[in-house]
């Protein structure tokens, strides 16, 4: 499943294949393309929803999504204080030992969200670890963990009183506890905003739940070019002047980023 950029000279190819001890640096690990996809993803959204001058980034986990949405996020817009929470204190204080900048570790959700602009909770809860009195008015919340019917990450305050935002409304209410326990009203698909039919209320409390789905590649690729260059590209993704079907836009993102990373280390 390739997909080309002639700008860039670039071509990358979904593979479905076994290596391992991978050697060849242009062969990646699928779990790592799915790691930065999902935070590629969330920060499109990001980008379309959080409030203007944003300066507080809190994110509630400390697990691989935790770490790919603190790379992608921090190289891409500019937040003045990091935030980070996890139920198990160690991890947290491993992840602001590893990051490349100052990241505060909170002793509790409440803590690390009180004041954010944006939120991200990436955390394997099975019931609400954020409470709509903690969010301030117009804050931004990406909601990635909690993917199956029955878990929640955020509380029924949150979902009925934010504008919410999802990659796949048939996903949403098939998979998100999130979504069908609270019964809240989809507003919008990610796809919907970038082809400009819904708009993108940042001067409300919003909530992108992602469940890791394309967000229809085949339908945003006519508009891709009048879009994708002012969202991430200082993420260096790149226009695509021919598309070929069967490869998400955001893997292509992704594999994108790993190359680029591993060009700048060698």
């Amino acid at each position: 499943m390739p997909t080309y950029s002639a700008s860039e000279d670039a071509l990358t190819t979904k593979l479905v294949t076994f290596y391992e001890h991978p050697t060849d640096p242009t062969v990646m690990d699928g779990s790592v393309i799915t790691a930065k996809r999902t935070a590629a993803v969330s920060a499109i959204a990001t980008k379309l929803l959080m409030p203007v001058d944003s300066e507080v980034l809190c994110i509630l986990g400390a697990g691989v999504q935790a770490y790919s949405h603190y790379d992608i996020f921090t190289e891409l817009f500019s937040f003045k204080e990091v935030r980070i929470w996890n139920r198990t204190e160690e991890k947290a204080q491993t992840f602001a030992r590893l990051a490349n900048g100052p990241v505060r570790v909170c002793s509790s959700a409440q803590e690390a969200a009180t004041g954010a602009d944006v939120i991200i909770t990436v955390t394997m809860a099975t019931k609400p670890i954020l409470h709509g009195e903690w969010v301030k008015p117009g804050a931004h919340i990406n909601a990635i963990g909690a993917s199956r019917p029955d878990w929640r990450e955020l509380d029924d305050d949150i979902m009925k009183n934010s504008v919410l935002y999802v990659d796949s409304r048939e996903a949403a209410l098939r998979e998100s506890g999130d979504v069908i326990l609270s019964e809240a009203e989809i507003f919008a698909e990610l796809g919907e905003v970038l082809l400009k039919t819904k708009p993108a209320l940042r001067e409300k409390m919003t909530v992108f739940k992602s469940l890791d789905n394309s967000f229809s590649s085949n339908l945003l690729y006519p508009t891709l070019e009048n879009h994708v260059r002012c969202f991430v590209v200082p993420l260096a993704v790149i226009l695509i002047p021919s598309f070929v079907p069967g490869m998400a836009i955001e893997d292509m993102v992704a594999a994108k980023l790993i190359f680029d990373s591993w060009s700048a280390a060698s």
